[in-house]
C-alpha cells in the first residue's frame, strides 16, 4: 500500500503523460486547465487505494482513476456555469477564463474522454466498469437537477436533501472505490461493501463541504465562502436552522433565502449567525461524524487485512477533520 500523497503523485504523473497538443486548442486547453488546477484528487486516489486494498497493482487502476477524475472535473465545469461561479480552487472558472460556449463544449468532451479510458480494460472488466460508470453519471445528473429544483422550493425535507447529495456527490465517491474492487476482481461482497463505505464517506464529505461553504477560511477553501447562501441553496445547515429556530427566526431565514441582493455581505453574516444560534452548525458537524462512523462499520465486514482497514479508517478520519 502507498500513502495518499504517493497516490496523488502517481495520478498526476499519469495525467501529464496523457496530454498531447490537439486541435482545436480552444476545446482541449480548457480541459488541461481545469485538470491542472489539481485539488485533493480524492476520488481517483480512492480508486487506486481500493485496487491495492484488494491486492491489485495500483498501475492497473490508473486509467479508471483518471476516468473518475476527468468525469468529476467535467461536472465541476458545468456546475460552475449553472452556479455562475467566479472561482474554482482559487482560480478563474473555465467559463470565466474562456466563455460560456467553450465551457459547455469542453465539458461535453471531458465526459466522452472519461469513457475512453475504460477501453484499456479486458471485456468483462470493461463491461462492469462502464455499467457502473453509466449508472453513476446519470445519478450525478439527477442529483444536480434536484439541487437546482430545491432552490425554488420552500418545502425541502432533510431526507430529500440527503438523497440529493447522495446522488450529486456520494455515488461518485462510492463508484470510484468500487471500480478499484472491480479491477482487482475481488468478491462481489467486498465490492458492494467498499461501495457502501464510499457512499457514507461521500455523504460526510458533502455535508462537510456545505459546512465549509459557510464557515470555511477563504484562503484555504478555494471557493467563494457563502456561495450557497448567495444562491439560496437549501443545505443541511439551512434545513436544520429552520427546524430548530423559533418562528420569527425561521421566518427571517426563509425571507433571506428568497432574495438575492446586489451586495450579499449582510445577508451572509445574518444567516451564519442564525446557523450558529439555532444549533444547526453543531447538528451538521454531528451528522458528518455519524456518516463517517457508519462508513467505518462496513470495514468490520470486509474480507481484508487489519492494516488495510486502518488505512481506510485513517482516510475517513482525515476527511472528517479537513479544512479545504
Amino acid at each position: 500500500m502507498h500513502s495518499i500523497y504517493q497516490y496523488q503523485e502517481f495520478l498526476s504523473d499519469y495525467l501529464q503523460s496523457q496530454y498531447e497538443t490537439k486541435e482545436p486548442r480552444n476545446l482541449y486547453e480548457p480541459i488541461h486547465y481545469i485538470l491542472d488546477l489539481g485539488g485533493k484528487r480524492m476520488r481517483p486516489v480512492l480508486t487506486l487505494m481500493s485496487a491495492e486494498v484488494f491486492d491489485a497493482d495500483y498501475k492497473k487502476a490508473l486509467p479508471a482513476a483518471l476516468a473518475v477524475e476527468v468525469f468529476h472535473n467535467f461536472s465541476l465545469v458545468h456546475d460552475d456555469i449553472m452556479d455562475d461561479a467566479p472561482l474554482r480552487r482559487g482560480k478563474e472558472t473555465v467559463h470565466e477564463k474562456w466563455n460560456l460556449n467553450t465551457g459547455i463544449l469542453s465539458g461535453d468532451a471531458m465526459l466522452i474522454l472519461a469513457y475512453q479510458y475504460f477501453e484499456q480494460y479486458e471485456p468483462i472488466v470493461f463491461r462492469d466498469l462502464a455499467k457502473l460508470f453509466s449508472k453513476t453519471a446519470l445519478e450525478v445528473c439527477e442529483g444536480q437537477q434536484w439541487d437546482v429544483d430545491f432552490e425554488e422550493r420552500n418545502d425541502v425535507t432533510i431526507p430529500e436533501y440527503l438523497k440529493m447529495i447522495q446522488y450529486k456527490t456520494a455515488v461518485l465517491v462510492a463508484a470510484a472505490m468500487k471500480m478499484g474492487a472491480i479491477i482487482a476482481e475481488t468478491s462481489q461482497e467486498n465490492a458492494n461493501l467498499i461501495y457502501d463505505f464510499g457512499l457514507n464517506l461521500g455523504l460526510a464529505f458533502q455535508l462537510q463541504d456545505d459546512f465549509l461553504d459557510a464557515f470555511g477560511d477563504p484562503e484555504t477553501f478555494g471557493k467563494q465562502v457563502g456561495g450557497d447562501i448567495i444562491e439560496n441553496k437549501k443545505t443541511y445547515l439551512y434545513l436544520k436552522a429552520v427546524a430548530f429556530s423559533k418562528e420569527t427566526e425561521a421566518k427571517e431565514l426563509r425571507r433571506l433565502f428568497s432574495i438575492q441582493p446586489e451586495d450579499s455581505t449582510e445577508k451572509i453574516k445574518t444567516v451564519k449567525e442564525l446557523f450558529n444560534s439555532s444549533g444547526a452548525s453543531k447538528a451538521t458537524q454531528d451528522a458528518i461524524q455519524d456518516f463517517t462512523f457508519k462508513a467505518f462499520q462496513t470495514l468490520d465486514k470486509m474480507n481484508i487485512g487489519a492494516d488495510k482497514k486502518t488505512l481506510l479508517k485513517t482516510f475517513g478520519e482525515n476527511l472528517m477533520g479537513r479544512k479545504v
